[in-house]
């Protein structure tokens, strides 16, 4: 590992116990960087770095996550319904079906004609 690497991460980690800190508090993000002595620019600063750092690691996972916010339940995703491959349409005992070959101009003529009955 080069020292710049190493010394990226270490940097993270120490300011991933500050942002502990602060959320462990209660205090607001101002009052305790003015506590604190930080400046609220790098606070900020090394917060978006963690977080981006945190959405790396979570894309280089092999299997996906399911994170799931807290109050939030896990759905079980439907099964795939494959699409009908034609649309029936009835007005006033007129029967129409389209599929993906009908004629665009044909069913333009069509819709006319069934909009004005």
């Amino acid at each position: 590992m080069d020292t710049q690497k190493a010394a990226e991460e270490y940097r993270l980690s120490q300011w991933a116990q500050v942002i502990q800190a602060q959320q462990e508090s209660g205090q607001s993000i101002k009052d305790f960087c003015q506590t604190a002595g930080i400046s609220r620019n790098a606070y900020f600063y090394w917060q978006k770095k963690l977080r981006k750092a945190a959405c790396t690691e979570l894309a280089k996972t092999e299997e996906p996550r399911n994170i799931v916010p807290s109050g939030w339940m896990q759905l079980t995703p439907k099964q795939a319904q494959h699409a009908k491959e034609t649309l029936d349409i009835e007005i006033n005992g007129c029967h129409v079906t389209v599929n993906a070959e009908t004629d665009s101009e044909l069913l333009k003529k069509v819709c006319r004609v069934l909009r004005s009955l």
